[in-house]
């Protein structure tokens, strides 16, 4: 589930993408419909090389506000092997993109957040190519089944929202509304979900997709380039909890755990984020750490300050919570800092009877 998905991945997905369609390159192809979908075969394959090269762009131009104005069009005449070598040269320029990227570059896509780092494209382009290949075998009648670790790579970095299934494949089908899943009712709508990303003076808070969870919960690095002593406990288990919703289907990406990177480094220093969705009067708790060599310098204060007031915008917040050790000092600096304030007795006595709160801690609010 965790580990580097790249360049690697791309090329392997291309390649068996394309083995697959030279198989049946002499073939009708604009006559026959893909799949479920509205367009022909040869549509559906030219479509796999403009996403490709689209996704390469991107990456390669550093976009941030819109897609690179530019298309890839097939001369005149070209059939359809012409047409799967342009998908094969459009996947190796993607996959050399990708590999040549530095992870904390990030550009423009659409949806949900408005970017994506390699990773995410990566996972946008082998999705692309999954699913196309996937739509043109079924109009010409082909068997095409790709690697599981693919569709797992997909599904826990772009559908961190689906709940796994009894098989990646067949789950990453379901989620694009091209399958069936025992117990589940059919997909009519989709849409794949990149983390999210917040921003502030020093930092970047970057959302942890399940695949990163996972990595950080079993003892990795969770693809990010820590400094010395970290990631804190704290922050695998945190991971663990991410790791926990999402097999339970109930993980809403933007309200998970955020790692907190230094800008001017691209070093990790902590974890932040919230215990879960806000519930239905708008109240949401909040936790963080830092790894010890990066305190004292302020960065747990700002990534507070930058998260709250993210959250604080939304219409569906209107309490963020905070329960701080009593002998942690440090911590309650942080936390009033940011612009929190302590709790009434009775909402602390509330929330040690009704929630099961430690004693120990102390509780602490900040309302929109």
């Amino acid at each position: 589930m965790g580990g580097d998905f790249g360049g690697d991945q791309v090329a392997e997905a291309v390649e068996g993408s394309v083995a697959l369609l030279r198989t049946a390159a002499g073939r009708d192809w604009d006559g026959v419909r893909a799949g479920r979908l509205e367009w022909s075969c040869r549509r559906t394959a030219e479509h796999i090389s403009s996403d490709l090269i689209a996704y390469a762009g991107q990456l390669a131009g550093r976009a941030t506000t819109a897609y690179v104005p530019f298309e890839i069009v097939m001369d005149d005449g070209t059939d359809n092997t012409g047409v799967v070598d342009v998908i094969e040269t459009t996947g190796a320029l993607f996959a050399a993109v990708v590999r040549t990227t530095p992870r904390e570059v990030r550009a423009f896509h659409p949806y949900p957040f408005r970017s994506a780092n390699r990773e995410g494209f990566a996972a946008m382009g082998i999705a692309e190519v999954l699913l196309h290949a996937h739509d043109i075998a079924e109009g010409l009648q082909l068997t095409y089944e790709p690697p599981a670790a693919l569709c797992e790579g997909v599904l826990t970095r772009i559908f961190p929202h689906v709940r796994p299934g009894p098989s990646p494949w067949r789950t990453l089908l379901w989620a694009t509304g091209r399958g069936e899943l025992p117990g589940r009712a059919p997909v009519t709508e989709w849409r794949w979900s990149n983390n999210l990303v917040i921003e502030s003076e020093r930092l970047t808070l970057q959302g942890v997709t399940p695949a990163a969870a996972a990595d950080l919960r079993a003892g990795g690095t969770g693809g990010f380039e820590w400094i010395e002593g970290g990631p804190f406990e704290g922050t695998r288990d945190a991971a663990g909890m991410v790791l926990k919703a999402y097999e339970g289907g109930v993980h809403r990406p933007e309200w998970g755990v955020f790692v907190l990177v230094r800008r001017k480094d691209g070093r990790a220093l902590g974890g932040m984020g919230f215990h879960g969705a806000p519930d239905e009067e708008g109240r949401a708790e909040v936790g963080y750490d830092l790894a010890e060599n990066a305190r004292g310098h302020g960065y747990a204060t700002e990534a507070l300050r930058a998260l709250a007031a993210w959250a604080l915008a939304r219409d569906d917040v209107k309490l963020l919570l905070a329960a701080v050790d009593r002998s942690n000092t440090p911590s309650q600096g942080v936390i009033s800092r940011a612009g929190f304030t302590r709790v009434s007795e009775d909402v602390e006595q509330y929330a040690y009877e009704l929630h099961g709160m430690d004693r120990s801690l102390q509780l602490y609010a900040r309302e929109a």
